[in-house]
């Protein structure tokens, strides 16, 4: 198994000063693993790292800035954790961002947001840290973010953040058997509501990708959304992370609320594909094995 404690071990968090990735730092520290948590926003780094001053907690965590979608940057923060710890042993593709908008007011600036952040911070995560994970050869663990928002037909608003997390899922599933002979596990997080700070996304939007935007007052709207006390807490979803990882599960599923929906699209699916098995060469003539 490729994790089987938190022991001594690395962790590199995106996203995780704040929401579900502190929730899944705090567990990481607590289980004994060494964890730098990588965000955009310095406020909520400030804010991080403060819960964990006092307690002796506070020289298990480290902190960076990053923005996941450049790519020099990212490359410059892997460097920085082969030179500082050796490599990393696990990885938490997390930072994302909770686009949505009128769908016919949708611009380039809207998909290049959501699919660069949601999409293209797991790319560049998977690429920068894959080779250094495989070379130091202690084994480890990969985990995505996606949302249950992508495994159900959704609203039209959430069209292009259900999309690049639903890109997530299928990716995860398929590195995983490649990876799983380098000894790395990977996992896709499937959250429903928790208690974050993801409705911030309208001040974590670069100013290039403002101008033109769509969204600008649904981004608004959203940020002034209130969380409710009802949502699961971070902290609970970072236990979940946690055991999954251990288990080396594919999935990690944290609400059953949208169990029927999801059954429903599969139902859709399925319905819809023919029986004829001659369908089924031609299918396999693009698969290696």
């Amino acid at each position: 198994m490729a994790i089987d404690t938190f022991e001594g071990k690395v962790a590199f968090i995106t996203g995780g000063a704040s929401g579900i990735g502190l929730g899944i730092a705090k567990v990481f520290v607590e289980r004994g693993a060494q964890v730098v948590l990588a965000d955009l926003r310095q406020d909520h780094i400030d804010d991080a790292l403060g819960e964990f001053a006092g307690g002796g907690k506070s020289n298990a965590v480290s902190a960076l800035r990053l923005d996941v979608t450049n790519r020099e940057k990212y490359r410059d923060a892997a460097r920085k954790m082969q030179d500082e710890f050796g490599g990393i042993d696990i990885l938490v593709n997390n930072a994302g961002v909770g686009l949505e908008g009128p769908l016919l007011e949708a611009t380039y600036a809207d998909y290049d947001f959501g699919f660069g952040v949601n999409l293209g911070g797991v790319i560049n995560g998977f690429t920068e840290f894959m080779p250094q994970m495989i070379a130091h050869g202690r084994g480890g663990h990969i985990v995505s973010t996606s949302s249950l928002g992508a495994e159900v037909v959704g609203r039209p608003n959430m069209a292009i953040y259900a999309a690049s997390k639903a890109a997530v899922c299928h990716f995860c599933e398929a590195v995983k058997p490649e990876l799983a002979e380098k000894d790395i596990g990977v996992s896709v997080l499937l959250p429903g509501p928790v208690k974050s700070r993801i409705h911030e996304t309208i001040d974590n939007r670069p100013e290039h990708l403002r101008q033109g935007s769509g969204f600008q007052a649904s981004e608004e709207k959203l940020s002034r959304r209130i969380i409710a006390e009802e949502w699961m807490e971070a902290t609970e979803v970072g236990n979940m992370v946690a055991d999954g990882m251990l288990a080396n599960a594919t999935y990690i599923v944290t609400h059953g609320a949208y169990k029927d929906a999801m059954r429903e699209r599969c139902k859709a699916v399925l319905e819809a594909t023919p029986d004829r098995r001659e369908e089924i060469g031609r299918f396999d003539n693009y698969r290696e094995d």
